[in-house]
């Protein structure tokens, strides 16, 4: 095998990919049509299955920003065809993301794939690299916020609105959280360049917990009510109300849904 057939071999999509795509579309079919018996089961698989394409996304946006930066090592890693089962951790990657999703109704980042960073020459790049995925999950938001704040949700089914509205909080909870400067999530990867190697040395020993740390916060009332109070002013500026929100998260949790938004919708 060539070098060139091995690299092309390296960006192909992988079937794992196509076959969460294809869950994605035909749940969201299942959902817009209504043909599912239970509207929440298809809800909860379509959101989940979106939010799974969101989070690979958002790994090969880092994998290929690095790419492009110098680190080669990233195609023979598997990381550029898209396939959550090749990255560091498909623990963190996939299943706790699903599982914030499912306990909290909040898009917390998962775990990453492994840049060598060494290979990579310029703080800018290293800063691009890091922004990348976020900012992936910032045009996810656009994509299913788009037709809330562009007026043209006439004949949309009304399942399909909720799941749109929650999915796009997944996004938008996801892109904030990602950017915060906190050692482990991407926002600190994104200062932590034009840092001091002293300063590095001292948070180094923190970045493992970083996730957590994020996460043990939002438990805590006050932290919780100013976040979401947060979301919810940047939905409703994209035209989402926290009905819709609020309806969607109703649905997907199908195994304790009530009859409030079916009969208010």
């Amino acid at each position: 095998m060539t070098a060139t057939a091995a690299r092309r071999s390296d960006r192909r999509i992988s079937p794992v990919f196509a076959g969460i795509l294809a869950v994605t579309a035909v749940t969201g079919w299942a959902t817009w049509t209504g043909f599912a018996e239970q509207p929440g089961v298809a809800v909860f698989l379509f959101v989940t299955a979106a939010w799974i394409v969101s989070l690979c996304l958002h790994e090969y946006a880092h994998a290929r920003t690095a790419l492009h930066s110098g680190d080669i090592s990233v195609g023979s890693k598997g990381y550029l065809t898209l396939n959550p089962l090749k990255y560091t951790h498909a623990l963190l990657s996939i299943v706790l993301p699903v599982l914030f999703v499912i306990m909290g109704g909040i898009g917390l980042p998962g775990g990453a794939v492994f840049i060598e960073r060494g290979r990579i020459r310029g703080r800018w790049k290293h800063s691009l690299i890091s922004a990348a995925g976020p900012l992936t999950n910032v045009l996810f938001a656009a994509v299913c916020t788009a037709p809330f704040w562009l007026d043209a949700l006439d004949g949309v089914p009304a399942d399909f609105r909720f799941a749109l509205a929650f999915l796009a909080l997944l996004q938008v909870t996801a892109a904030i959280l990602n950017f915060l400067p906190v050692p482990g999530l991407d926002g600190y990867g994104v200062i932590e360049p034009w840092l001091s190697y002293n300063i590095k040395r001292q948070v180094e020993p923190f970045a493992p917990f970083g996730l957590l740390f994020v996460f043990a916060l939002l438990w805590v009332p006050s932290v919780n009510h100013a976040f979401f109070d947060l979301i919810d002013s940047i939905l409703a500026g994209l035209g989402i109300s926290d009905f819709e929100t609020y309806c969607g998260q109703d649905l997907y949790r199908f195994w304790q849904t009530s009859d409030f938004c079916s009969v208010s919708s």
